[in-house]
This record gives C-alpha cells, structure tokens and sequence, in this order.
C-alpha cells in the first residue's frame, strides 16, 4: 500500500483530542530520556509531527506528541539512528480538565514504528494519562499510568 504525502501512515492518530492542555515545552534540539527497552538511552528531537506552526517559531512538543528523533546514545547498533517516538513524560506542568497539575520529574519517551505501534516490550517509569488516550497500544505495556 502506498503511503500517503509526507510519509504519514494513515492510522496515526495524530488529530486526535486530549482531555488536558498539555504545554508544549520540549523544542527541536532537546535531548529525551527513552523510557522503554529498545536499546536507546537517549535521544534528540529534529522535528514535531503534526505541528502547524508560526512563523520563525520553534517546533515545539509535548506529552503525547509524535516527534522524529536522533538516537544519541545507547547500543551500537541504535546509535545515530532516525526514528520515531512518543513523548510521555515532561517536566513542565500542565493543567488537567478537572484542575489537577501534572509535573513529572524528567521528560522521556517511547520509540514506535510507522504503524504507531510501540517497538519495546517494556515501559520504564510512569507515563501520564493523556499518552494512553491517544496512544493505546502503549498503554498496555506500561507499568503506572498516572
């Protein structure tokens, strides 16, 4: 099956709305823990997918987002590595529909395939809520959802 334009797999879900207002608060450049077992220590962020931006501002994510990455630490194997990942924990607090303040103690992510499937087996720390409702799949191999 061919891909759509821009080399976006149809079945991300990428418009899909979250309960919370998520500040975006890791730019292009920022430098995320990875949180599964993949084989990454950590990576940088080199683009946002899905971000409509404004003129000379900085691609910005936050949890939830899909960003393309540069492994820049970790196996061999993975090292200097372009691939695809899921923001799910940050350190700038964000604001839940009922009220609550959200506030992780670093920022990390989940590296997925095309298809928006996770490619580890296992999620290292807690993720926040608002990642599972957009992100299923990797709900279910996470350990605490917060």
């Amino acid at each position: 099956m061919a891909k759509p334009m821009g080399g976006i797999s149809k079945n991300l879900p990428l418009g899909k709305a979250l309960s919370a207002r998520v500040s975006r608060s890791l730019p292009v450049g920022a430098r995320v823990k990875c949180a599964d077992n993949t084989g990454a220590k950590e990576i940088e962020i080199v683009a946002v997918r899905g971000y409509g931006g404004v003129r000379r501002r900085y691609p910005s994510a936050g949890v939830g987002d899909l960003v393309v990455a540069s492994v820049k630490s970790g196996k061999p194997e993975m090292r200097r590595e372009i691939v695809l990942a899921v923001i799910v924990r940050q350190k700038k607090s964000y604001t839940r529909a009922n009220g609550n303040k959200i506030r992780f103690e670093d920022n990390a992510a989940v590296l997925v395939t095309e298809d928006g499937l996770p490619r580890g087996t296992e999620i290292k720390g807690a993720i926040a809520r608002e990642v599972t409702e957009r992100w299923t799949k990797i709900g279910t191999i996470a350990s605490i959802v917060i």
